[in-house]
């Protein structure tokens, strides 16, 4: 893959201390093209930019220059494809917010402007809980919308259930990496990471030259929420990378949806004090997202009530099934109390529920239907 001499200076706009979108937007209306922008004087782009001091030193921009033939050389290498924001390829949604970075490095077979993306973040302890909701709401979309992409950021926990929950249905996923193409974290990932090249892609802003920062983490949370429609936190402890991604969709006017969890749960805190201050919507399936994005689902895939209560239930089955049915989540004392039957069966019908795969345990002694 030869790439053309402009990208050289697109590359090379990036490597300038202090530039950002706004700077080079302004350089790029005046001026025409990046390369224009390195052949013109240093006085003259300190009085475009407005600036004080200049950012374009002989130094500066013999560096920029430099370390962007070796990211040439790198990029072309290992087929990753550069996109500048006034590429029409750069990601449309992406390029409305106004701290968008000037230049992505992507790899992967997915359109980053399809008709409908969202993102799915969360906690990296994720319980069973929200691997779950994952999973359930996955199926789901899937089933409605086998267009949908979605975004994560390929970290532990909620993020890489999501990514494999959305190749396990056939969905396109895009994880945002907070480094460069160089490596991969955490590399345990590195599995689904080609399986999503080949059925997504993988993002950054990062070069392979950009040191590894803990600070990349928090950044690359503006381009999970700015590259979506919709940002759906499924759990989190009362602060976290998460909630920082979902304030930041907030302040990017897109919708924001939380999962909500049981109070004494560490990682539903967070999520249950953004629905409580109104700055996310309670969502618990996957047609609550759909209705709230005025997604129509066909009608011919509504969602159908199955049979609940298969024949080879026995009665004592059936009748802990019912109540899970109605109560939603249930503690083995209260099973025992309202089904009128004696703790020692109770146990053991759970544990042959959960054997036929119809309930799941959860800490604290609680239950629910799987």
């Amino acid at each position: 893959m030869a790439l053309c001499e402009e990208t050289l200076y697109q590359i090379a706009l990036t490597r300038i201390k202090g530039m950002n979108l706004l700077l080079a937007k302004t350089l790029l209306d005046t001026v025409g093209c990046a390369s224009g922008i390195f052949q013109e004087k240093e006085k003259v782009l300190q009085n475009i930019c407005g600036l004080q001091t200049s950012i374009f030193s002989a130094n500066a921009v013999r560096s920029a220059i430099e370390t962007a033939r070796q990211e040439i050389e790198f990029i072309e290498k290992k087929h990753i494809i550069p996109l500048f924001f006034s590429d029409p390829e750069y990601p449309a949604r992406l390029n409305e917010c106004i701290d968008a970075p000037i230049l992505l490095y992507y790899k992967g077979s997915a359109n980053l402007n399809p008709p409908k993306i969202i993102s799915i973040v969360g906690t990296r302890h994720a319980t069973n809980y929200g691997k779950d909701f994952c999973k359930t709401l996955l199926h789901d979309l899937a089933q409605w919308f086998p267009d949908l992409i979605i975004v994560s950021g390929l970290a532990y926990g909620i993020d890489i259930c999501a990514h494999r929950e959305a190749l396990n249905n056939g969905l396109q996923t895009i994880g945002i990496l907070a480094h460069g193409m160089n490596t991969l974290y955490p590399a345990t990932h590195r599995k689904t990471a080609a399986e999503m090249l080949s059925h997504g892609g993988l993002l950054t802003e990062y070069s392979s030259q950009h040191p590894v920062h803990k600070g990349n983490f928090v950044a690359r949370n503006r381009i999970v929420a700015g590259i979506s429609d919709a940002t759906i936190v499924v759990e989190s402890a009362e602060k976290g990378g998460s909630l920082i991604t979902a304030g930041i969709a907030e302040s990017y006017h897109r919708d924001v949806f939380a999962l909500p969890g049981n109070i004494q749960n560490e990682y539903s805190k967070g999520c249950n004090r953004f629905i409580r201050e109104n700055r996310a919507a309670l969502i618990t399936s996957a047609q609550d997202v759909a209705t709230a994005m005025c997604w129509e689902i066909p009608h011919s895939k509504e969602p159908k009530q199955g049979s609940l209560f298969p024949e080879e239930l026995n009665e004592t089955e059936t009748i802990l099934m019912k109540i899970l049915e109605e109560k939603g989540e249930c503690h083995i004392n209260q099973l025992t109390i309202t089904g009128n039957l004696p703790a020692s069966q109770v146990l053991a019908t759970l544990l042959e529920l959960e054997f036929k795969g119809l309930v799941r345990p959860y800490p604290g002694g609680l239950y629910r239907k799987a």
